[in-house]
């Protein structure tokens, strides 16, 4: 899941708290031409108010001006934008069709307690499968989700399931990192930097990324990873990064990296696999060095280069792929 989701789920309870009725959004399926994936939220009032995104601004606009004109039943419902959808937008600019799962919650104690689960399957806590039954307000959470597809559309039902948001875990600040977590933010990561250095985080602040003082380790040892985290060390401080690696090793983050030439690299993976007693299965989970040969020079191309092999892990890109 996108860290966008995480911000609509976030919105959605904090409008239901306040008493608010919401509307919440899932995409369901894209044909052709789409900027956001199945899967993709937005919740919205109303009154206009909104957060989250369905499409690149062609389809929201009219979602609400419909919404506005209480045009949507209060009631489970499926609705397409395309061809074969809504007169008269028969042809979406991008060329696309959109199909769309709207559902509409009371501000009631059920609504809360169903945007509190998915929250904690967002933030890593479970994984679960929202379990919609169509032309009702009927929902419900399962959290067997062996045999469960990503979304499955049936007559009367809809089945999505919910997982973590990608997060980027930043063991340390430092030039490169700082240009890692405004790419990582940018691409949909949730971000969260830790440092225990309080004369470097003092003056640190970057929308769309969270800053947690405390060793990183600390923060991985109290759950802070789970499968959609990467994790990355880019201090060139033994201090910071064995320690983070050490203990991001004993977690399912799909990804780990530290920065460091290719000497240092193996010094480094050397140093950890002693102290640690580390075996050859957990040592080679580490990128290091860390990012694409792009030749990067600057911090900012170091931290293209580490984002992109971050992302080609997480899309199952082999290297030899490229």
């Amino acid at each position: 899941m996108n860290n966008l989701d995480l911000q609509v789920l976030e919105q959605a309870a904090k409008w239901l708290d306040q008493g608010y009725g919401v509307w919440l959004c899932t995409v369901l399926a894209t044909y052709g031409s789409a900027p956001r994936s199945p899967g993709a939220m937005l919740v919205a009032l109303p009154t206009g108010d909104f957060c989250g995104s369905l499409s690149g601004g062609c389809v929201e606009e009219d979602f609400l001006e419909r919404l506005g004109r209480e045009e949507f039943a209060y009631r489970s419902q499926i609705i397409r934008y395309g061809e074969g959808g809504f007169a008269p937008n028969l042809a979406l600019p991008c060329g696309g069709v959109l199909d769309v799962l709207v559902e509409r919650f009371k501000p009631d104690c059920d609504s809360r307690e169903h945007c509190a689960v998915l929250l904690d399957a967002l933030k890593g806590r479970q994984q679960v499968v929202r379990h919609v039954k169509l032309d009702s307000d009927q929902v419900q959470i399962e959290t067997d989700t062996t045999a469960c597809a990503p979304i499955s559309v049936e007559s009367d039902h809809v089945r999505i399931r919910i997982g973590a948001a990608q997060r980027l875990l930043i063991a340390g600040l430092s030039p490169v990192a700082e240009f890692c977590a405004g790419f990582a933010a940018a691409l949909g990561f949730e971000v969260v930097v830790c440092d225990p250095r309080p004369e470097l985080t003092a003056h640190f602040k970057m929308p769309g990324v969270k800053l947690i003082e405390v060793h990183p380790a600390t923060y991985i040892s109290q759950g802070g990873c789970h499968a959609a985290t990467a994790v990355v060390a880019l201090t060139h401080d033994p201090r910071l990064d064995d320690l983070t690696l050490m203990e991001a090793v004993t977690t399912p983050a799909f990804y780990i990296g530290a920065m460091g030439s290719k000497r240092n690299s193996q010094n480094r993976l050397e140093r950890i696999r002693r102290i640690a007693r580390l075996d050859d299965q957990s040592v080679n989970r580490i990128h290091a060095p860390i990012g694409l040969n792009l030749g990067s020079k600057t911090p900012a191309e170091i931290a293209l280069a580490v984002m992109s092999d971050i992302v080609r892990v997480k899309n199952g890109i082999v290297r030899g792929a490229l």
